[in-house]
C-alpha cells in the first residue's frame, strides 16, 4: 500500500484489467477520483453519461463508469465502505473556500488534480471533470435539494476499481476542513492505495 497524504493528489496509470484499491485508512475521508483515457485526455469518466448508463445519480458495487463516448472505463468490483459515494458535487476549489469564509489560499481538489497530472507529465484539458467522490455522502431529498453529511465509511473501508481500458486515475485526499465532508471533526486525513496488476 502507498500512502496518499492528506490534502494531496496523485496520478496513477492503469492498464486494462489492472485494479486500484483505495483504502479509507482512518475512516470518513473523501477521495475525489477522476479517470482519463491514457491515449486521449478529452475522454474521461463522465458523471452525466454514467447517470444515463446506470439510471441512477449514484454508483454502487457492480456499476461501470463510462466515458464521454459512453464506453465503459472503470468498474466498481469491490466495496466494503457501505456503498455511499457521490457523483453530484464538483471538486472543491479556491472560490468555494472563499464562499465558506476562507480569505486566503486553501488546499483544494481542483489544484490537486492539475498538480498530479503535471507531476505525471500529462497535459490536461483546462476544465476539471466532475469527479467520483469516493466515500462522500450527499443525500438527495424528495424536493430535489441536496446536503452534505459525514461519510459512513469506517477505518479500513475499501473500494476496488477495475480498469476497463488503459486509463490514468487521479486521486485527491480532499482537504475540506469546514463542511462535514470528511466527518464531523472536519479533519482531512491520509488514505492508502494499491495497484493490482493484471496477470
Amino acid at each position: 500500500m502507498t500512502e496518499l497524504a492528506a490534502r494531496t493528489g496523485v496520478a496513477i496509470h492503469l492498464a486494462t484489467k489492472d485494479e486500484l484499491v483505495v483504502t479509507n485508512t482512518y475512516g470518513q475521508q473523501v477521495v475525489d477520483t477522476w479517470a482519463l483515457a491514457a491515449d486521449d485526455v478529452s475522454r474521461f469518466a463522465s458523471a452525466s453519461h454514467t447517470w444515463m448508463s446506470t439510471g441512477r445519480l449514484t454508483v454502487r458495487l457492480g456499476d461501470e463508469l463510462v466515458d464521454t463516448t459512453r464506453t465503459p472505463m472503470l468498474a466498481i468490483v469491490g466495496d466494503t465502505s457501505g456503498g455511499r459515494h457521490d457523483l453530484l458535487i464538483p471538486s472543491c476549489d479556491v472560490v468555494r473556500y472563499r464562499q465558506l469564509g476562507v480569505p486566503g489560499y486553501h488546499d483544494n481538489c481542483r489544484d490537486n488534480y492539475f498538480a498530479a497530472l503535471s507531476a505525471a507529465d500529462i497535459e490536461p484539458l483546462p476544465v476539471v471533470p466532475q469527479p467520483l467522490n469516493l466515500f462522500m455522502r450527499v443525500p438527495v431529498a424528495a424536493d430535489g435539494s441536496i446536503g452534505i453529511e459525514p461519510p459512513v465509511a469506517g477505518p479500513g473501508a475499501q473500494v476496488r476499481l477495475r480498469a476497463l481500458q488503459d486509463v490514468v486515475v487521479v486521486l485527491s485526499a480532499c482537504p475540506q476542513d469546514i463542511a462535514p465532508t470528511n466527518g464531523l471533526g472536519a479533519t482531512p486525513r491520509p488514505v492508502e492505495y494499491d495497484v493490482v496488476r493484471a496477470p
